[in-house]
């Protein structure tokens, strides 16, 4: 409840639940689900170069589906208990795919208009989605660790992912080594775009361990934490597609990218400076 929006709780995720009840009865994985949320979300985007308003629908039902189907996966996994890093990255990769897509199909349709510049304003706009995106996810998981601890939430650590990545051969397991590099790099660059909250998982770790963090101390930061979740919620996947939505009904998309450019970039950059004051605050607390 303290992580899912309004729209996840009443909507994707119920139908996210029949359609992995469904998979389940069909012995399908949650890899495959993942698999055909990105056919669907890339058929989504094909759509919306088309300036015929009635094929934008037919995108937008399609970015629905794929959504429903995104959300899933999770719960098949969950259901299933068939969990790995494979399914965590392309879980991740689809939301990526999907709007890799969609931008190219925006700017394809804008260039007769627009010439290279659409390209620039989507290269810029796309740059800010990927932090926004990496920054909400990692907070939010952040926020799951201090609930639930390290088994309720996917909040993991570039060393340890390091590790894995070396211990892996490239012969006995190219596909497997290449996707975590790239989880790597993803787990490194969270790290690197947070520094307070990096200082105060090292405080945490060293005064008590994986899980045992006083209940008090979970409360209290639940109770800062929890203002800045809708904020995570806004920068991944509704909001941003209810703007998609509108720029295409006006016939406008460009708009789109300026939105991601201008609002969501604001709401990132005062989520970020507030979740680093309330990790410097809480290291210096647990330091004394």
């Amino acid at each position: 409840m303290d992580t899912e929006e309004f729209l996840d709780l009443k909507f994707y995720r119920p139908l996210g639940y029949c359609w992995a009840l469904f998979f389940e009865k069909l012995k399908v994985t949650p890899n495959i689900v993942s698999v055909l949320s990105i056919i669907l979300g890339v058929g989504a985007g094909v759509m919306f170069y088309f300036t015929d308003l009635w094929l934008n629908v037919i995108g937008m039902f399609l970015l629905i589906w794929a959504n429903t189907y995104d959300s899933a996966d999770g719960q098949l996994a969950r259901m299933t208990g068939q969990f790995s890093y494979i399914g965590r990255i392309l879980d991740g990769a689809c939301g990526d795919i999907w709007f890799i897509t969609i931008y190219a199909s925006l700017c394809l349709r804008l260039t007769p208009e627009w010439g290279l510049w659409i390209w620039v304003l989507a290269a810029v706009a796309g740059f800010c989605h990927s932090k926004q995106a990496s920054v909400a996810d990692y907070y939010r998981n952040f926020h799951l660790f201090f609930l639930k601890g390290k088994k309720g939430s996917e909040l993991d650590d570039s060393d340890k992912v390091r590790l894995e990545f070396e211990g892996l051969k490239f012969k006995k397991d190219p596909l497997f080594k290449v996707f975590m590099w790239f989880y790597y790099n993803y787990t490194k660059k969270q790290e690197a775009l947070t520094p307070q909250m990096q200082e105060f998982r090292k405080t945490l770790k060293e005064k008590y361990g994986d899980s045992d963090i006083p209940e008090s101390l979970r409360k209290e930061f639940r109770i800062k934490s929890l203002p800045l979740m809708k904020y995570t919620n806004m920068l991944s996947f509704n909001t941003r597609v209810i703007a998609l939505f509108i720029s295409l009904f006006l016939s406008l998309p460009w708009l789109y990218f300026i939105f991601e450019l201008t609002v969501l970039n604001g709401m990132l950059i005062y989520m970020m400076l507030t979740h680093e004051k309330i990790c410097k605050e809480f290291n210096e607390q647990i330091s004394k």
